[in-house]
């Protein structure tokens, strides 16, 4: 098990310095070819940012994980080979979906793409993973549901897909937030990987993890008027979205057999990483329809917006959202031994909607001390 802390701490480690290389590059790049972010009224940064960091993403994490396979292959192939044997045929076609958003991704940040367009790339990324044997097929308890058969998991995979992709992809308001939550996730996701000992799918987590790590520095420390600061553009939400579905997944599918895990519901375990996203673009699209908008346009109105509404700044309301992230993940792993998945995910539920009307009331009674608007 040593050797394989070692093979993830490398993988982390060349995804770290490759993708630490890249942004400086990007941004010499974009500030020649003048590839900046727009501005408009949802938009909190000030000054020319880029919003190119996602491209540095997919070559650092691919990279990463290939040439570490490869190095152990020379070395000790046999532990490699073994691990490999399960786990190839899934992570050669989530690279192919990786390839799949990133063209659709850099498209979007330098030209533009319609959303149906996208959301097309999206479901041929799920059909890969599904070709390959990813695919949710049991919900352990939740909505009373067990195994599913191919015609009910095939089309919930392609909604799951859809779902997380977009919701990091949304929740990219301020400075840190996706990066950051997806941190947290990749975090999460390549200790339950390594204690489990599917160590493949942990050095894909620590590939992500290690390929953000730099972009968050650029992004929340660098500074627009130095030329420092970056955003990841749809090119980094949603392939990171997608490494993030696809560890979801086989969380979910791939119940561990080691006694640290044998008192958690697999679902709790997949899900928990995402709820915040997964609870605030659910709330948002609703919110949308009920007011007859278009539920795929952008606005203001999503759980960032209603903090920095209360004055918070940007930096406090990411504190806040990551801290509540991180005790929501928290009371399901606590819990999930002792209550049904049902309680715990109205529980689940019910603390978040009872957050927002919370944040809702306090922003409306400002708005009255005011004078003006503040959220809409």
């Amino acid at each position: 098990m040593e050797h394989w802390l070692i093979n993830n701490l490398l993988t982390f480690g060349l995804a770290l310095v490759l993708t630490g290389m890249l942004i400086p590059q990007i941004l010499v790049i974009a500030f020649r070819k003048r590839l900046f972010d727009g501005h408009d009224a949802r938009k909190v940064h000030t000054g020319e940012v880029p919003r190119l960091g996602g491209i540095a993403f997919v070559p650092a994490i691919i990279f990463s994980v290939l040439a570490t396979v490869g190095l152990v292959l020379i070395v000790n192939s046999g532990e490699m080979v073994a691990a490999l044997d399960m786990t190839l045929v899934p992570l050669l076609f989530l690279i192919c979906s990786l390839m799949l958003l990133f063209l659709v991704g850099i498209a979007d940040d330098l030209i533009g793409v319609r959303y149906g367009a996208k959301f097309l790339f999206q479901i041929l990324a799920s059909a890969l993973l599904i070709g390959s044997g990813v695919w949710v097929s049991d919900f352990y308890g939740l909505f009373t549901l067990d195994a599913l058969p191919l015609y009910a998991g095939w089309p919930v995979t392609i909604l799951a897909v859809v779902m997380v992709v977009n919701a990091i992809n949304l929740i990219d308001g301020i400075d840190g937030l996706a990066s950051g939550l997806s941190a947290l996730a990749l975090l999460f996701y390549g200790m339950v990987f390594y204690l489990g000992g599917r160590y493949i799918y942990s050095m894909v987590a620590f590939g992500a993890l290690g390929s953000l790590l730099p972009f968050i520095y650029y992004n929340v420390f660098g500074k627009a008027v130095r030329r420092k600061k970056i955003f990841m553009g749809d090119t980094g939400s949603l392939t990171i979205g997608m490494v993030l579905v696809f560890l979801a997944i086989n969380v979910v599918e791939y119940p561990f057999a080691k006694d640290e895990f044998t008192d958690v519901n697999p679902m709790i375990v997949g899900i928990s990483p995402l709820l915040v996203p997964i609870f605030d673009v659910a709330r948002v699209f609703c919110r949308r329809l009920r007011r007859h908008r278009n539920p795929f346009m952008p606005d203001r109105c999503h759980i960032h917006h209603k903090l920095l509404a209360l004055g918070l700044s940007p930096a406090a309301a990411l504190t806040v959202i990551l801290s509540f992230a991180m005790l929501l993940l928290a009371i399901n792993l606590i819990l999930s031994a002792m209550v049904d998945i049902n309680l715990l995910v109205l529980l689940d539920i019910t603390i978040w909607i009872a957050v927002n009307v919370a944040l809702t009331q306090m922003i409306r009674k400002r708005e009255k001390r005011l004078g003006y608007s503040l959220y809409e």
